[in-house]
């Protein structure tokens, strides 16, 4: 039997969502959205470089019982760079006006590496507008070093000579198994880092991945203490940035959390396995 082509067209063939813009505090910002509006929100934010495809395996299963929101954060995909750093401060500001954008009072807040770090800080500082907190694989002071030496490398590589042998590299780096990296997510991904004004906006989003960054915006224990909203800490047995251990103490910090560990996935376990990220995923927003 051929092997099915994948694609990110493939992925949402079938799915209602639309894509559109908004001004988020002056800032034209992308999203994808499936899901009827009048249902509880829930935003999936990211990680470094990426852009909203990183949840086109998501949209469809989220979309049946939430207003579902993948956005392309602050200079990010095809969201407008402003010429600043954006550091976490910039990408809370941003996220809330996001959310004034479109009318979201509420919502659960779902991130993926940087996008968990952003989400983690949008919780201590709006506790108010979050209803449940995701940390996906979260960003922040936890991750090594070495891999944060190795991001920021290979993300500016891939800028200055967005070639489809570094993008492919770049992707690769996020997969457990390397063959889920398909042509069309190189392409797209291509198209976003070849556009003009990408590796300005590149040096600004790295910023935050340098040792000293880290350290500036790492949550306190007292802040991680401070979260009260039900919090779901999930991890993965091969992420390449920390190993299961950070994910346990991460979870250990803030009160009533609960971790689970996805097997066989990286960085990107929404993608790698949809279907076992999506049971877990709802389990827990609906429970």
């Amino acid at each position: 039997m051929t092997q099915a082509h994948s694609s990110i067209w493939s992925d949402l063939q079938g799915v209602a969502f639309t894509q559109g813009y908004v001004n988020a505090g002056g800032v034209r910002t992308r999203f994808l959205h499936s899901g009827d509006k009048s249902k509880p929100a829930l935003v999936f934010l990211h990680g470094t470089g990426g852009h909203a495809e990183a949840y086109v395996r998501n949209l469809a299963a989220h979309g049946e019982h939430f207003s579902t929101w993948a956005v392309d954060m602050l200079g990010h995909g095809y969201t407008d760079k402003p010429d600043y750093d954006y550091e976490v401060p910039k990408y809370v500001a941003h996220l809330a006006d996001f959310f004034d954008a479109v009318g979201i009072k509420t919502a659960a807040l779902s991130g993926e590496s940087l996008g968990g770090w952003v989400a983690s800080h949008f919780a201590v500082t709006h506790p108010s507008r979050v209803t449940k907190l995701v940390l996906n694989t979260a960003g922040g002071d936890r991750i090594d070093m070495e891999a944060l030496g190795r991001i920021r490398a290979m993300t500016m590589a891939a800028v200055e000579d967005p070639s489809w042998e570094r993008l492919k590299g770049r992707l690769e780096f996020l997969m457990y198994d390397k063959t889920l990296v398909h042509d069309d997510l190189i392409a797209g991904r291509q198209r976003i880092y070849a556009a003009p004004g990408m590796t300005t906006a590149m040096a600004h989003v790295l910023s935050m991945h340098t040792p000293e960054a880290r350290q500036k915006y790492a949550l306190t224990t007292e802040q991680w203490a401070s979260i009260k909203q039900p919090t779901l800490v999930l991890w993965t047995s091969h992420d390449p940035t920390a190993k299961v251990e950070v994910g346990e103490k991460l979870a250990s910090m803030i009160p009533g959390a609960k971790l689970v560990v996805m097997q066989d996935c990286g960085h990107w376990p929404q993608f790698e396995d949809a279907p076992t990220f999506n049971r877990i995923h709802l389990d827990f927003l609906k429970g």
